[in-house]
């Protein structure tokens, strides 16, 4: 028999049909629920506004995406350990103990855990919270296992392996346990175990041998530091030698330097420590023995040293005694190198043989055992953590995974959608719809096909010392004063302000009434930098015509001065209002052509109108309709499966524009009387509108028939055209109604009067 399907119930959310999750048996069901339904395919962890340590336990592959599948995964898990599903619509951070399902076995684990944590915090009550789970350390405080596999010194009662703890620690290291002290584990056990039969080995070799290891004995080490302190000084001095009885003539250049002392002589000597230090060891000696009275001053404690250690007997020594005192040393250098157990050295030979002795490494791995008999105890109680986080956050993430109810009701100021980041004060308005921006790169690539305007802007906070760049939905309102560069402030959900700073636009119709005046604007700010330009060269022009005159400049003494001319050419600018004229009265002709009752003159200017705002608002239209949030949100990490529509009028609930009380107040620099003038220059432009269009019904005919001075003209125009033996006749026969220009001008064709 077929398994009945579950009964899903739909909404209608941003102008698109959702699932709706309404109920405990819809999150149970989740899994049954097709994929293609779902509005997000996948969300990042980080960068929302929303506790990012719910969404690590969510993700379960640890890859920084939360999917479908991990979100069916938790809803299962926590349908089965609650006896009323229905409790996770409520969002609450705690728990009565009872609504745990102790007959699924991961309930009751979940059961008694959070009894337990009760029980360890001391608290009488029925109920947990994320509260009671924070703190971890105070939860295993009064407990010697806590199933971490650490032991501390408070795990054992025997003094002897607590001291045993105690040395494993300060020499290997130790590691945090969970009630908040520190403690061993099994792996540091066994090297601290090793570090110290290593030891005792490395020094029982050196017993073996030691006389070959050990030339003078305890002093040894102090011997081999004496000899490396001198090596290179005194090998210097008897190469110097070897040279020297090869060419006695090298001699003098070989020793100190006569010229060198002179040049000390006038010094502070007890400062030219390392001048006197540069030269030779000794004078140079044709029988190559190095006297230990007759060094260099500089040298002179160093070499007692040797000459104490190495050779107490002797006034001198020659290259071949020195070479076999350095050789006594390799045995001790070998055994030395080949160090072991360093760890512990520290700790001194007899301390170590000692615990060798005790044996008590398996009484501490015994105590590591017992401490790991309670790690599923353990686990469970941070389970209990990890449940309440989920029990709290997972409907809202759930919600705005599925169905983005947040988001949409985000205009009501309760609740807001997890990728809304804060609110963006700017050019007296306030954007709502702030997004972070986690990878810059990608946003070119996907936003254009949003068709919103957005603005990103590079925020930092003095507070946190930090920075992010968030994008900025501007869903409604003009945009004339918006520019890359300006400053405005963003705060964050959590009310913190960040100076932000525009560096991006992505220009799209915030509204209708913004397209409407979007061509004028586009116009006059085409006319602006024009006029500019050319105002611009002309200044140009000008300053440098007048540098050049100033420079050729001669004084000029004759009385009769010559008439300076003017530079304004007046039939150039009357010529050019002419041309104005005819164009302004061959358009006003051209339309007037088209209408006949005066009233068309409104409806030709509508027309106007339409015809140049029309398409930018029908295009404002089109694009305010399908604006898509989708892209945005794709740019940022997400995989959104259906559109998030912003349509006009949700989007003008996203942006708030500043709004005054109508309140009368005197500003004292404010133009007087600008209103009248306002009113004046609306009247003058209207009644010379009028006057145009009554001087061509008057002169023209534009809107009637009835023109009597306007015929007039036009016959006595025709009488003197025509030829002389058909005037009469055409001027008799030339009916009333203004048809004599017509025959006049082919008079051939004219039909005689019956």
């Amino acid at each position: 028999m077929a398994t009945e399907k579950y009964a899903w119930k739909y909404c209608s959310i941003g102008g698109m049909t959702r699932v709706s999750i309404k109920s405990g048996e819809d999150i149970r069901h989740l899994g049954e629920l097709d994929q293609k339904l779902w509005t997000v395919l996948s969300c990042p962890v980080a960068g929302l506004e929303f506790p990012e340590k719910t969404l690590k336990f969510i993700d379960s592959d640890n890859d920084g995406r939360i999917r479908v599948k991990e979100i069916v995964d938790t809803a299962n898990w926590l349908c089965s350990v609650l006896k009323d599903p229905d409790l996770l619509l409520q969002g609450s951070d705690s728990l009565a103990i009872s609504a745990f399902n102790q007959e699924d076995p991961q309930g009751k684990i979940l059961h008694d855990s959070a009894k337990h944590i009760l029980a360890n915090l001391g608290l009488e009550k029925d109920s947990i919270s994320i509260a009671d789970t924070a703190d971890s350390t105070a939860i295993f405080a009064g407990t010697r296992f806590n199933g971490d596999g650490i032991i501390t010194p408070a795990s054992t009662d025997d003094a002897e392996l607590k001291a045993t703890i105690e040395a494993i620690i300060a020499s290997v290291g130790g590691s945090a346990d969970r009630s908040g002290e520190n403690g061993v584990n099994a792996a540091q056990i066994e090297a601290f175990y090793g570090a110290c039969a290593d030891y005792i080995a490395w020094r029982d070799a050196a017993e073996a041998d030691k006389e070959n290891i050990f030339p003078y004995g305890e002093k040894t080490e102090e011997a081999l530091a004496a000899c490396v302190s001198v090596k290179a000084k005194v090998k210097d001095w008897f190469t110097r030698c070897t040279l020297a009885s090869y060419d006695e003539n090298s001699a003098a250049s070989l020793e100190m330097s006569t010229a060198k002392i002179s040049g000390l002589a006038d010094m502070d000597l007890s400062e030219c420590g390392d001048q006197i230090a540069a030269c030779p060891l000794a004078h140079i000696e044709k029988d190559g023995k190095l006297e230990f009275k007759k060094v260099n001053p500089a040298w002179k404690a160093a070499m007692e040293k040797v000459h104490g250690l190495l050779f107490p007997d002797k006034k001198s020594i020659d290259e071949a005694e020195w070479n076999e005192a350095l050789a006594r040393f390799d045995a001790y250098k070998a055994w030395k190198g080949s160090k072991k157990g360093a760890a512990v050295e520290g700790l001194g030979e007899e301390a170590v043989r000692g615990w060798l002795k005790a044996g008590r490494k398996a009484d501490l791995d015994a105590l590591v055992a017992e401490d790991l008999a309670l790690e599923a105890e353990a686990k469970a109680i941070d389970n209990v953590d990890k449940f309440l986080w989920l029990f709290r956050d997972f409907y809202t993430l759930l919600k705005n995974y599925v169905t983005m109810p947040d988001f949409y009701d985000s205009w009501k100021g309760e609740t807001k959608a997890i990728f809304q980041a804060g609110t963006l004060y700017i050019d007296q308005r306030s954007l709502d719809l702030c997004i972070k921006v986690a990878d810059m790169g990608k946003q070119a690539e996907v936003v254009a096909s949003s068709g919103m305007y957005l603005i990103y802007c590079n925020c930092t906070s003095k507070v946190k010392g930090q920075t992010m760049t968030i994008a900025a939905a501007l869903t409604d309102g003009e945009v004339d004063n918006l520019r890359v560069g300006q400053n405005a402030v963003f705060y964050d959900r959590n009310g913190l302000d960040w100076d932000a700073v525009v560096t991006k636009i992505v220009d799209n119709p915030t509204s209708i009434r913004q397209a409407f005046w979007s061509p004028y604007r586009k116009l006059a700010n085409t006319i602006q930098d024009r006029i500019s330009k050319k105002a611009a060269e002309k200044e140009s022009k000008v300053n440098a015509g007048l540098t050049e005159k100033a420079n050729n400049a001669q004084l000029n003494t004759d009385p009769k001065l010559e008439t300076i001319k003017s530079t304004f050419d007046i039939a150039k600018f009357a010529g050019i209002f002419a041309a104005i004229g005819m164009g302004v009265g061959f358009i006003g002709s051209a339309i007037a052509k088209l209408i006949v009752p005066w009233y068309n003159i409104f409806i030709c200017f509508f027309v106007l109108v339409l015809v140049i705002s029309g398409p930018s608002m029908f295009m404002a239209w089109l694009k305010l309709r399908k604006r898509n949030l989708g892209p945005v949100l794709n740019a940022n990490g997400w995989a959104i499966n259906s559109r998030l529509l912003v349509n006009i009028k949700f989007g003008a609930t996203l942006t708030h524009l500043a709004k005054y009380p109508k309140i009368v107040m005197n500003d004292p620099f404010a133009e007087k009387d600008n209103k009248g003038k306002k009113a004046i220059a609306w009247i003058v432009a209207i009644l010379l509108v009028l006057g145009g269009l009554f001087a061509g019904h008057y002169f023209k005919g534009w809107f009637g028939k009835w023109n009597p001075i306007s015929d007039k003209f036009k016959t006595e125009a025709v009488v003197t055209e025509a030829p002389a033996d058909g005037a009469e006749a055409a001027e008799a026969t030339a009916p009333a109604d203004g048809t004599a220009e017509a025959e006049a001008q082919s008079p051939a064709e004219t039909v005689p009067a019956e």
